[in-house]
């Protein structure tokens, strides 16, 4: 028993050496094997290249300007051309004047002291068959286009002075003019209204001749306009003549109701 005790004690022994061994074998090589890492070998200095340094090049001369084409010489202005003269007017039309007799007179009578409108004023039942320009004016014997009537109505509707007299004159009844006689009136300085009277003066005087001596049979009456209420005249007496008017030259007398 103590020699298998000892046997076993031996290899022990030898197993421990040998694992020992083993263990500091393996330790060896590892440390051989295990070397460190052999560092580079510094970098060769590079070799100098000797260099030259070179002026620059000059620049390229700048590009040569492009040559400008020639001006365009102006156009002369074309000659301007000369207004034209001015064109004669033509000649003024001859005028041929009419030479016309003078007016007849108008002799103012002096306005009578003692008149009154009823004296100058004719009734509604005196004219009631009196000519008028529509009816003709009353004439006979004249011959077509006499109608005196409206020739001398139309003439006192142009006058402005014949209308303001009548205007101021009149008061709702026709006023008498002429009978045979230029008729005074009281409001008027002057016989028949004298601003009328020379109206129908020149009226008649520059009338046809056929036309003044034309037979007229009672009375006139003619309107100043044709709105209601106008002025109106009246002129006429018996059988008379246009032409008669002209050469009254009587003292004015006045009409008696």
């Amino acid at each position: 028993m103590a020699h298998l005790g000892r046997e076993q004690t031996r290899r022990r022994r030898l197993i421990s050496w040998g694992l020992s061994g083993a263990a500091h074998g393996a330790l060896v090589i590892a440390l051989i094997l295990v070397q460190p890492a052999a560092t580079p070998p510094p970098p060769a200095e590079p070799v100098p290249i000797p260099i030259m340094l070179a002026p620059p090049p000059e620049p390229p001369p700048p590009p040569e300007p492009e040559p400008e084409p020639p001006a365009e010489k102006p156009k002369p202005a074309p000659p301007k051309k000369a207004p034209p003269a001015p064109k004669k007017p033509p000649p003024p039309p001859r005028v041929v004047a009419r030479v016309k007799p003078a007016p007849p007179q108008v002799v103012p009578l002096p306005a009578a002291e003692t008149a009154s409108y009823g004296f100058t004023e004719a009734s509604e039942g005196q004219v009631a068959g009196a000519a008028t320009a529509e009816s003709g004016g009353g004439g006979s014997g004249g011959g077509a286009g006499c109608n005196m009537t409206r020739r001398l109505q139309t003439a006192l509707r142009r006058d402005r002075q014949a209308q303001a007299a009548m205007a101021e004159a009149h008061r709702g009844r026709p006023i008498l003019m002429w009978n045979g006689d230029w008729v005074r009136h009281p409001s008027q300085e002057g016989a028949g209204l004298a601003a009328v009277r020379e109206a129908i003066l020149w009226e008649v005087g520059f009338a046809p001749e056929a036309c003044k001596k034309e037979t007229q049979r009672g009375l006139v009456l003619i309107s100043m306009n044709d709105a209601p209420g106008s002025a109106r005249l009246v002129v006429g007496s018996g059988q008379w003549r246009w032409s008669d008017l002209l050469f009254t030259r009587g003292s004015g007398r006045t009409l008696r109701r």
